[in-house]
């Protein structure tokens, strides 16, 4: 069962086409990668499922009907630009984010106390957010997203400003989430990640949806070919390569 459906979403700014025409469903106890450059549209793509941007076009579907401000509250959702009130402390932070997801004050504490135990990170509670680096700061909000335990978690570029170690740690707490039963989405230009983690991927460039599917299936379909996409953003020229291997199958790469 898909726990999101995408039918015929379109946004736009002004003149400026962000998506146009995405169709896609997310199944249910997955993980599912979204991929494409920058400006591609993969964060609109994520506000408008969100309820944070409305469509111009289409409708997003979650458990087979139109998503509600109800079904929000049951997402977990880490943006790419970090969103934690520097001045407050950490513990103090946590629990009001918690709270605010609909949690006891009393099941918001154990289970906080737990993630920061799992993490190694009790001695942070009383610091303030400024007091931390930006990969301290980004566990933080990784436990905030993910402590009520929502069935459905959007991580926006989740591995931003973590070393190899700590990146390592955050996806294999990614992985146990999903065995817990949570589906998951992805959004990433980390291919290396993509590969160890996603079940199913989408692809857009462009304003378009260019590949879906699941990740092993995609390697069979372009397992004799060389596909090449090649384009421009603020960083400057990229070129990202499903090659041809001798074994047959196929790996991203950037």
């Amino acid at each position: 069962m898909a726990i999101i459906e995408c039918r015929n979403i379109t946004k736009t700014f002004g003149e400026k086409v962000a998506i146009e025409g995405i169709n896609l469903e997310i199944p249910e106890g997955r993980i599912f990668g979204l991929l494409g450059p920058n400006g591609a549209g993969k964060t609109t793509l994520i506000r408008i499922i969100n309820r944070i941007t409305i469509p111009n076009e289409g409708e997003v579907l979650f458990k087979g009907s139109p998503i509600t401000q109800r079904d929000v509250e049951k997402i977990g959702y880490m943006p790419e630009e970090r969103g934690l009130y520097r001045k407050m402390k950490v513990g103090e932070q946590a629990m009001y984010l918690a709270e605010l997801k609909g949690m006891s004050s009393r099941d918001a504490m154990r289970e906080l106390k737990s993630w920061f135990e799992r993490f190694g990170i009790q001695s942070w509670w009383d610091k303030k957010v400024e007091e931390l680096s930006k990969g301290m700061a980004q566990k933080v909000q990784f436990i905030t997203t993910v402590v009520h335990r929502p069935s459905l978690m959007i991580l926006d570029e989740p591995f931003s400003g973590f070393d190899p170690v700590n990146a390592e740690v955050i996806r294999e707490e990614i992985l146990r989430l999903k065995n817990e039963g949570a589906t998951i989405i992805l959004s990433t230009h980390n291919m290396e990640s993509v590969e160890e983690l996603c079940d199913e991927i989408a692809l857009i460039n462009k304003s378009h949806l260019v590949i879906t599917g699941a990740v092993d299936d995609i390697r069979r379909r372009y397992g004799n070919n060389n596909v090449e996409l090649v384009y421009t953003d603020a960083g400057g020229r990229h070129e990202e390569v499903l090659p041809r291997e001798t074994d047959g199958a196929s790996t991203l790469q950037a």
